[in-house]
């Protein structure tokens, strides 16, 4: 059952309906990643295991912006898990379907954001509470669309090769926010302005 801490970080995901996916060669080009994006106004963003030092970053990042919603991705084992909590992590995601971690983020009382590609997996994702579609690159819109028809209602997140020029599209298909990483980064390096306009008319049709 969601409880009322959960819900508020996924009203905040929800809002944004796009959700930064970063990685970098350590914590501080990751922190310079995140500068941007803040100022384009996004209040969320995934750093990922994968970068090194990467527990320095997440507590960089709170420390930082204290109103950014700081989650951690690529969370595959218990371990990881209880280090993220530990870091501060507002809330989890796995690219898998990962048990242990999903204990781990209930005992804590954090969401967990659970990997899947195969509509079983999605399904018992969605059904504890978010799924992330990954990679969602290998479907497409059209295979969100194929799952929502059987999933109604399910909350999805689709993550893995998306471009911030399609994001738009996923959102059409039905997805609950859409991970994007390189090109977010990017664009909002080159202009936080733009890009903060970008998602802004993104989030106009959100009720």
């Amino acid at each position: 059952m969601s409880t009322t801490a959960d819900d508020d970080v996924l009203a905040v995901v929800r809002r944004a309906r796009v959700l930064p996916v970063l990685r970098a060669g350590s914590a501080d080009a990751a922190l310079a990643q995140v500068e941007p994006l803040v100022a384009a106004g996004l209040p969320v963003v995934e750093l990922t295991t994968t970068i090194p030092s990467w527990e320095r970053a997440v507590a960089g990042a709170r420390a930082r912006w204290p109103q950014l919603r700081v989650g951690v991705g690529t969370v595959t084992d218990p371990d990881l898990a209880r280090r993220a909590l530990d870091a501060g992590a507002a809330f989890l995601v796995s690219p898998w379907p990962a048990p242990g971690v999903r204990e781990a983020a209930d005992a804590a009382g954090r969401p967990f954001l659970e990997g899947g590609v195969t509509p079983a997996e999605v399904a018992a994702a969605a059904g504890r509470g978010v799924a992330k579609l990954f990679p969602a690159h290998l479907g497409g819109p059209a295979y969100l669309r194929s799952l929502l028809a059987v999933l109604p209602g399910a909350r999805v997140v689709p993550t893995g090769g998306i471009a911030l020029d399609d994001v738009g599209q996923w959102l059409e298909a039905g997805a609950f926010a859409v991970g994007v990483g390189s090109d977010l980064s990017r664009a909002a390096a080159q202009d936080p302005g733009g890009t903060a306009r970008r998602l802004a008319a993104l989030g106009e049709d959100v009720g």
